[in-house]
């Protein structure tokens, strides 16, 4: 039986890139036990931090032996329509992209969102005869933009997205998501019974670079502070960081001496910005590489993880952060519902009603009144936790186990 993947996502990256490295790394693993990886990725992402020059249709490059083949796509603001049209443009592209691949895939794993790809990877696989294609769901859409952006379900965006999640759970040999509880969604919509399998995100250690942080980092970090409270990842409506903010606020009027850092940078952050003007003790800091994360979270005590109340996140999440934090042994202060995240399953934090500026205050000030000890207690639990559930080593080998399957 051939072992050739091909991976399909338009925002796929590598360490450099210093975004979505998930395929990069179950790729590492893959090609270890033999498998031949294509990762067909997309010239330009908003998220990464080093984008790629592609001159021409295509860019194949090897980074650390994973083969990338960049398909050129338009540069975007993040905040226009250019943005929905690189997603079809990269989706259409993807098609003739045959020439670049050194050999004929016989699995193809299609990663949403953007969505699109699913087409274009049902007709590879029948133009291959490839053996399997799998349909990969890390955020749900439109759910995701009916319950975020508040866009009717009826809207023609959503409607033309639908077409393309139902064709893929319908089409899709199997679907793979991030999310644990997600299943109910997909076969609502598939209208059947899917072959369904939950792998989540994760970390590996033995592949992440001890990098240190310039001097110029280093100096936007508070020294006089009795407690601190970390956030690292995308300043995005997802993340519900204005109610951190508006918290944070609230309390430095009785407990000066707690700080709050804000690493990343997302299309929220001038506006999270202004919202914490006249409060020093809320620092913002450049996106870093991912490398670089576990000593920035060296100088954090607690870490914070927000996440809305609507109903999409029923169906779970698997946010990267969660597992950057609990590599660094850090407790999480977690503004969500209770839907089974890394922080319910472990007891590695406390977590708060989400949404609400008067529980975030409740939990910062929980963490203010323990001691290093019992945090570090906390934090110890996430930490065996995540080496044993989310290491990418084992949940690669999962993804064998489902396409050999």
């Amino acid at each position: 039986m051939g072992k050739n993947i091909l991976v399909i996502n338009q925002f796929a990256g590598t360490p450099e890139s210093g975004w979505g490295e998930r395929h990069y790394y179950f790729a590492k693993y893959w090609k270890e036990q033999g498998y031949d990886v294509t990762i067909v990725s997309g010239s330009f992402n908003h998220m990464f931090k080093k984008t790629v020059d592609v001159k021409g249709f295509c860019k194949t490059e090897f980074y650390n032996g994973v083969r990338f083949c960049w398909i050129k796509t338009p540069v975007y603001d993040p905040k226009s329509v250019k943005r929905f049209l690189s997603m079809l443009v990269f989706a259409w592209r993807v098609l003739f992209s045959k020439k670049y691949l050194e050999n004929k895939p016989d699995y193809i794993i299609v990663s949403s969102m953007p969505i699109f790809p699913i087409l274009s990877g049902y007709f590879l696989k029948k133009r291959f005869k490839s053996n399997k294609l799998l349909f990969e769901i890390r955020d749900i859409w439109p759910l995701s933009l009916i319950e975020l952006a508040k866009v009717s379900k009826y809207h023609p965006l959503a409607l033309f997205i639908g077409w393309f999640e139902k064709f893929g759970y319908r089409n899709a040999d199997v679907t793979v998501s991030l999310l644990p509880n997600a299943r109910e969604h997909i076969e609502e919509v598939a209208k059947r019974v899917v072959k369904f399998e939950y792998i989540p995100n994760g970390i590996d250690p033995d592949q992440l670079k001890n990098e240190s942080l310039d001097q110029q980092t280093l100096s936007l970090l508070p020294t006089d502070a009795k407690l601190t409270i970390g956030y690292a990842g995308t300043l995005g409506l997802a993340n519900s960081l204005e109610f951190f903010i508006a918290a944070a606020k609230n309390v430095t009027k009785q407990h000066p001496d707690i700080h709050y850092v804000l690493v990343g940078d997302g299309y929220l952050k001038d506006t999270l910005k202004k919202d914490s003007e006249g409060c020093t003790q809320i620092h913002f800091l450049p996106k870093i590489k991912k490398d670089q994360v576990q000593n920035i979270l060296k100088h954090f005590d607690v870490c914070f993880v927000g996440r809305s109340g609507t109903p999409l996140y029923k169906h779970g999440i698997s946010a990267n952060k969660y597992f950057d934090y609990m590599l660094a042994g850090k407790p999480i202060l977690d503004s969500i519902n209770l839907i089974k995240d890394p922080v319910e399953l472990c007891g590695c934090g406390i977590i708060v009603q989400p949404d609400s500026v008067e529980a975030i205050e409740k939990g910062i000030l929980s963490f203010y009144n323990m001691s290093a000890t019992e945090r570090a207690i906390m934090g110890e639990k996430g930490h065996e936790y995540v080496l044993i559930n989310h290491s990418i080593k084992f949940l690669s080998q999962k993804y064998l186990s489902v396409i050999n399957e």
